[in-house]
């Protein structure tokens, strides 16, 4: 089973999260504080992280971003906040779900199943002799079992769960415009909440890391009053 990290100053919350997660077989590390989030992540192999945006010291922002910098490990962000102010920050420095406290343990439970989905579940290989799908745009290559953008001098690109699911979304419908409700189902399934400006935030990420001037995007273009378009030709192999 996979192998969660909890985040929390709140020892209630820690010793919550650590019971239930266990009685659903889910081995669980916890963490008070930034400092010791990163010994744990230095000392098991972690598979996803849920972390409160309110901790004390360095916030849960701040550690979302500096984490992003080096590793894709999913990150599930828990705030305080009901409007979408914590949402959208959350979502914009790397986060692949958020959920409001106070929250029930059981949406935790459903909402990390669907990240470990969406992050770790390899798709079906086409019927061909081909054993790892590589999608090719724009100088970029993506490999679709790996869940790795390359650029290409071969660097590669850390992109968030959210990020490599929309990105391969608009890479296997090129040169079409989609709506953001066509990019929330094909990138994030039905079974994912619905928050539509969501795409917006995750494009615009995409664009700072795959455009030359985010400003003036020519791979990712906004088609106004209908969604986006994804404009480069992709090759397959």
């Amino acid at each position: 089973m996979p192998h969660l990290l909890v985040v929390d100053d709140d020892e209630d919350i820690l010793s919550l999260l650590t019971v239930f997660f266990q009685r659903h077989a889910h081995p669980v590390t916890v963490a008070a504080s930034g400092a010791a989030m990163f010994e744990a992540l230095n000392a098991h192999k972690i598979d996803l992280v849920i972390l409160d945006i309110m901790l004390q010291g360095e916030d849960g922002f701040s550690l979302c971003r500096r984490l992003r910098e080096t590793s894709k490990v999913p990150i599930i962000m828990l705030t305080a906040m009901a409007d979408h102010t914590d949402r959208v920050v959350g979502l914009e420095i790397g986060a692949d779900d958020y959920l409001v406290k106070p929250f029930d343990a059981r949406e935790l439970l459903a909402r990390v199943k669907a990240v470990l989905r969406r992050t770790t579940e390899a798709p079906a290989l086409p019927a061909s002799t081909e054993t790892r799908p590589v999608l090719t745009f724009a100088g970029w290559r993506l490999d679709v079992l790996r869940r790795e953008l390359r650029s290409a001098d071969n660097t590669l690109m850390i992109l968030s769960g959210g990020e490599f699911d929309l990105l391969l979304a608009f890479v296997e419908h090129p040169q079409r415009v989609l709506t953001r409700d066509q990019l929330l189902d094909l990138a994030r399934g039905t079974s994912h909440a619905a928050y539509d400006r969501s795409i917006d935030v995750q494009v615009s990420r995409l664009r700072r890391k795959l455009e030359l001037d985010a400003k003036t995007p020519s791979i990712i273009r906004t088609v106004r009053n209908g969604g986006y378009i994804f404009t480069p030709t992709v090759h397959r192999g």
